[in-house]
């Protein structure tokens, strides 16, 4: 299935969550965030909380208005709405500066290691999370800050 901006799926005729309109999740520019706090804080309640794998769509790289609904992981909080989230991939990156391995996770039903890639960062909207998955445990949240300190400056 692949969908482009502002169209529907082709299997459901509906958009996805997060895929237009005013709760779309949006590539920003992470050298250009200002302040960037880091803070573990998942909570079951149905909200995006820093240290959670939620759903949303996510754009592809090329910025041609075609993406797909993907796993990723909400690092902190941008606003009473907003969170800032990583993409996680199940394809192999070893070795790769711009991907964190963080293994398996109950996030996958498959139970494929999983790796977050830290060169693409996305504003999730509360609106535009299909649902939670699951929550990384600290050990890996804090593995994933560290690299997005190293290489931004967040904290």
């Amino acid at each position: 299935m692949s969908v482009s901006a502002g169209r529907a799926s082709v299997s459901t005729g509906l958009l996805s969550p997060g895929q237009a309109g005013p709760s779309a999740t949006v590539e920003v520019d992470p050298k250009g965030l200002r302040r960037v706090d880091l803070a573990y804080a998942p909570s079951p309640d149905g909200q995006p909380d820093p240290g959670e794998i939620v759903w949303t769509w996510v754009p592809y790289e090329e910025r041609d208005g075609r993406g797909k609904d993907r796993p990723v992981v909400v690092v902190a909080a941008a606003g009473s709405d907003t969170f800032l989230a990583v993409q996680l991939t199940s394809k192999a990156h070893e070795g790769s500066r711009d991907f964190v391995p963080l293994g398996a996770g109950a996030w996958d039903s498959a139970g494929r290691p999983s790796w977050a890639n830290i060169d693409r960062v996305f504003e999730v909207h509360t609106g535009g999370m299909r649902r939670e998955a699951a929550s990384l445990d600290a050990e890996r949240y804090l593995k994933l800050a560290k690299a997005l300190n190293a290489r931004y400056g967040w904290r």
